[in-house]
């Protein structure tokens, strides 16, 4: 990763001090396979020069001005990912250490009506339809399945308890959600009230951006009044894992696979009759993952209102995390809906944030330090990472 030299190359015009391109973003983070999809840098960027490419990368579609706003954001780039955990009233320390972070309340989770085709306890589906009855947001920013691709995600703006439930369901690939933000070609009020479903990196970006606000292009950052961060150790790359692994080296049908989910370790495959079709170690699957999500130290999702998950949980329920005010007030519209009880197995939640954290602070190459300022230096991420080799993660020694 050494010889960030992008600006030398385009000319020989001094520039003002502490500008960072696009193509820095890119060197740095793009092109050695660190980039996790979460579409913050689209987001960000003033000018509306960021898009998105036919690989599911950031790609710039105009002129970049060097506004630098794309590398600050970056949770692999200029944005301490770690830092945004006490945007949210989390002692950033105390989490980092052991932990579930600021948490008001928590459960085990379950809708009490059945809601077709959801995953685990329903919760998040129940929460949005809730919200969405109570006028209380004007769309749910999810995940459903591309009309192209057999199981694989893509954003969407979701306006109605309708659209919510066909959206149901987990996909296991990023959708560069944070870069749908711009909200075109959807119905909505002038003022819009927005909760977004996301991985913790999603959420983090987020976070970030709201307590800097700045002019964001078309991005509607200031819409989101509701963040749901889906528990994650790391997201997956959509040909590898759905055609590589499983379509072609396995040959599974994904035509006829009806669910695919993460449970105690393994990845599980169910046709459209509930049979299990496959069922394997998820380890198994680790050379088809974002390379960038061994850096993240946040499987918990602390910079969130509320955080969602099957861990800690029976099958079929969803532990539950309320983190926030806003979080709390929102669960209010759904908790009638709901089974409630303690959490089943907290230890287990435990367990998984460690193992990740270790994974974490063994992959990242800059110091780890929630208490920092948000943002990190160009030079200094330089100074961490150029010239050096990321050692290889040991999967081996992690368990779920």
């Amino acid at each position: 990763m050494a010889g960030f030299d992008i600006r030398e190359l385009m000319n020989d015009i001094e520039e003002a001090p502490g500008k960072v391109w696009f193509w820095d973003l890119e060197k740095a983070v793009i092109d050695p396979g660190r980039c996790v999809q979460c579409g913050a840098c689209v987001a960000a960027c003033p000018s509306d020069s960021i898009g998105i490419a036919g690989d599911d990368l950031p790609k710039l579609v105009k002129m970049c001005t060097g506004c630098s706003l794309c590398w600050d954001f970056c949770p692999r780039g200029g944005m301490r990912h770690e830092a945004t955990w006490k945007l949210t009233g989390n002692n950033g320390a105390a989490a980092a250490a052991n932990g579930l972070g600021r948490v008001h309340e928590s459960y085990t989770a379950r809708v009490r009506e059945d809601i077709p085709g959801v995953q685990d306890g329903g919760v998040v589906s129940a929460l949005l339809i809730a919200l969405l009855e109570a006028g209380e947001i004007d769309g749910a920013l999810v995940a459903r399945e591309s009309d192209r691709e057999p199981w694989k995600g893509e954003a969407f703006l979701a306006r109605t308890p309708e659209e919510v439930r066909e959206a149901a369901g987990s996909f296991y690939n990023q959708t560069l959600a944070l870069g749908h933000l711009d909200l075109k070609g959807y119905e909505l009020p002038p003022n819009p009230r927005i909760a977004v479903v996301g991985t913790p990196c999603e959420v983090e970006g987020i976070r970030a951006m709201q307590a800097r606000p700045w002019k964001w292009g078309s991005s509607r950052v200031e819409a989101v009044v509701l963040t749901v961060a889906l528990l994650c150790t790391k997201s997956f790359n959509y040909e590898k894992l759905m055609l590589e692994e499983l379509r072609d080296r396995r040959g599974v049908d994904l035509g006829e696979v009806g669910r695919v989910d993460v449970i105690r370790g393994k990845l599980i495959v169910q046709d459209r009759g509930g049979r299990t079709i496959l069922e394997e170690p998820i380890k198994d699957f680790h050379g088809a993952a974002l390379k960038g999500c061994d850096e993240c130290a946040d499987f918990l999702g602390h910079a969130a209102d509320i955080s969602v998950g099957s861990v800690g949980s029976a099958d079929g329920y969803s532990s539950v995390l309320i983190r926030t005010e806003e979080g709390l007030a929102a669960f209010e519209h759904v908790r009638d809906r709901l089974e409630l009880r303690p959490l089943d197995k907290p230890k287990s939640l435990y367990k998984l944030d460690a193992l990740d954290k270790k994974v974490a602070l063994r992959s990242l190459k800059r110091p780890f330090d929630p208490e920092a300022p948000l943002f990190i230096d160009y030079e200094d991420h330089l100074e961490s990472y150029a010239g050096t080799d990321r050692a290889p993660v040991d999967h081996e020694a992690v368990r779920y």
